[in-house]
């Protein structure tokens, strides 16, 4: 595996971990990346670089943020954003991987990148389930905000600095581990 491998990977699983937060907003920041050169994307997913994808992407990205903010219409997103940020999480590690074989870059595609995407966007409609429980909705824009944040500090990262993006994810999927352990014995006491 070359050093442009190892790079090409911890971009993919950055912004598939930005697409756990976001569905579009890292293919957003992705798609800009390609179309001033920052980022080189393979062959078949150049198309992402192209004016059309960047207007599109854009205004997607505007429409899911706004979305968010909105009560009760982000629980419902939720219900569609696992299975969406998977497929998304896939395809930005598709689309950046680079030097693998076919096999180990779609291995690599859905298990780390539509399995991290999956994992962070569970654990986030999860944490806004309950908001929505406990607060009645209102500290959901404050969840918003702080997914909208992290999409976007994490997508930016990953694209200029992906060994630190990957290295965060790390920390972010240790963070929902934790969570989850926690909550699991306190419902399990509960019993």
């Amino acid at each position: 595996m070359t050093i442009d491998s190892i790079i090409s990977v911890c971009l993919g699983v950055g912004l598939a971990a930005s697409v756990g937060f976001r569905v579009f907003l890292p293919l957003f920041t992705l798609s800009v990346a390609a179309y001033f050169n920052v980022w080189e994307l393979n062959e078949s997913w150049q198309w992402v670089g192209s004016s059309t994808a960047i207007i599109t992407l854009g205004v997607a990205t505007i429409v899911e943020i706004f979305a968010y903010f909105i009560p009760y219409v982000d629980n419902a997103l939720d219900s569609i954003a696992v299975p969406l940020a998977a497929l998304a999480g896939t395809a930005v590690m598709l689309s950046t991987v680079a030097d693998l074989s076919p096999v180990v870059t779609w291995a690599l595609a859905i298990i780390a990148g539509g399995g991290t995407a999956a994992a962070i966007s569970g654990s986030s409609g999860t944490t806004r389930l309950a908001s929505t429980a406990t607060t009645g909705g209102l500290a959901n824009p404050v969840v918003s905000t702080i997914e909208t944040g992290t999409s976007m500090v994490m997508s930016v990262l990953s694209i200029f600095v992906p060994v630190l993006a990957f290295l965060f994810v790390i920390l972010i999927m240790f963070f929902i581990f934790k969570l989850y352990k926690k909550f699991s014995r306190s419902k399990a006491s509960n019993r």
